[in-house]
């Protein structure tokens, strides 16, 4: 997986990601986003890493819904058509808490906003996704979108059209064909979320300390496997070739190295 990842930031430096839409085509003057800041509701939160989440949108539920120019680039049609987004990357904790704005920030810079718009189409959940979550995992954003981008574009999906056409489908059968598309992957790794109608909304990737796939914990929530699941419509997207493999020593090229900081992670859980 590691050596995957290396040759996903090597193919994605420099340039804006396509990942899964059927064309995309950035503004090439995002719009500025607002500061996202800890509040009563959701407060700093400090606490050691114990796993991580990759979370990705389904397109077409969400913009079935959204309204406003905050979403014109995403659900808008001139900017693109998009099926699965990425949200983000998440660090969890060790029990049903996470660590959350774990440092100030300052506003995400222009061109790393615009370097991951085909991936997360919005510059405010962009700017959200560093103060929330990256924060808590690396110094600098462009980092931590390089690294939560290159695991998104390693997905490959099941055929979401012939699924949205099922008249009957479980998230549990959803998960299956979701796993039967990616190598090693399986059911248990993931949460499928829905709208209150049964739509699909997310899908959550559980991943270990080493950013490996994992089993879910049962509190990370999701439907039932044996609840219904409707799927909107969307684009017909095929998936894309595989990257090429990675150079024989990756890390001695510049930009490649993964520097998640030690110093960046939360500190340590204190001893009672």
């Amino acid at each position: 997986m590691h050596k995957l990842i290396f040759a996903l930031l090597l193919a994605g430096m420099p340039g804006t990601a396509l990942a899964q839409a059927a064309y995309c085509s950035p503004p090439s003057q995002p719009a500025r986003p607002e500061p996202e800041l800890p509040s009563d509701k959701e407060p700093k939160r400090a606490l050691p890493i114990g796993s991580y989440t990759l979370a990705i949108s389904w397109s077409p539920q969400f913009c079935a819904s959204a309204k406003g120019p905050q979403n014109s680039v995403q659900c808008g049609g001139r900017n693109g058509k998009f099926g699965f987004t990425l949200h983000g990357l998440w660090p969890d904790g060790y029990g049903k808490e996470w660590p959350q704005y774990c440092r100030p920030t300052d506003i995400v810079p222009r061109a790393v906003i615009r370097q991951n718009m085909c991936a997360t189409p919005s510059a405010q959940l962009i700017q959200h996704e560093w103060a929330k979550h990256g924060t808590c995992m690396a110094t600098k954003p462009e980092l931590y979108f390089n690294l939560s981008r290159a695991f998104y574009e390693s997905l490959r999906y099941p055929d979401m059209a012939a699924l949205s056409r099922r008249k009957t489908l479980t998230a549990g059968q959803f998960a299956e064909a979701f796993a039967q598309a990616n190598k090693g992957m399986k059911a248990d790794m993931m949460r499928v979320t829905t709208t209150r109608d049964n739509m699909l909304s997310e899908v959550w990737l559980c991943m270990d300390r080493q950013l490996e796939f994992a089993r879910c914990p049962a509190h990370q929530g999701g439907a039932p496997d044996s609840a219904y699941v409707k799927i909107a419509p969307g684009p017909n997207i095929l998936n894309p070739r595989r990257p090429v493999p990675p150079p024989a020593n990756p890390t001695k090229r510049p930009g490649l190295i993964l520097d998640l900081d030690p110093n960046a992670q939360p500190p340590a859980e204190p001893r009672r």
